[in-house]
């Protein structure tokens, strides 16, 4: 299933960022890539998913995103990274979870696929930078 993941993952790229959007070529925010890329390939979502800010609600420090990601998806290891992979990240240390991206890749070249303000979807090298700001690492659940 991983391969459909990353296909369907990069599919959505080049569609522009809309918060709480999620239409392919047409507008979506990180979590409407991962709600895209579930319907693509699992089918119909499993709730509806409620209006959000883009603070995530960081002032409050409800980790609202990190909860529904344990709530929808497969837990983890950090360190056993596979395409397909649904990355959650901290934009600071001790902050909420407040970004989403599927990985492309592994190994030396690991890329992953996200949408942010100003690019909209995109493939990034996973540098460094990236990989420091990690809360979680999920699988989606399968089929059936």
């Amino acid at each position: 299933m991983s391969d459909a993941i990353v296909r369907a993952a990069r599919d959505w790229i080049g569609t522009p960022y809309h918060h709480q959007a999620a239409t392919k070529g047409a507008g979506c925010d990180c979590l409407g890539l991962i709600r895209g890329v579930w319907q693509d390939v699992i089918g119909d979502l499993p709730e509806a998913v409620p209006p959000y800010a883009p603070d995530w609600d960081e002032p409050q420090g409800r980790d609202l995103l990190l909860a529904a990601c344990r709530r929808l998806l497969v837990a983890k290891p950090l360190a056993t990274a596979q395409a397909g992979d649904v990355v959650v990240f901290r934009m600071r240390a001790g902050s909420v979870a407040k970004h989403l991206g599927i990985q492309s890749q592994t190994g030396s070249s690991a890329a992953f696929i996200h949408s942010f303000q100003g690019h909209g979807v995109v493939e990034s090298q996973f540098s460094a930078p990236w990989q420091r700001r990690i809360a979680a690492r999920f699988a989606f659940p399968t089929r059936g």
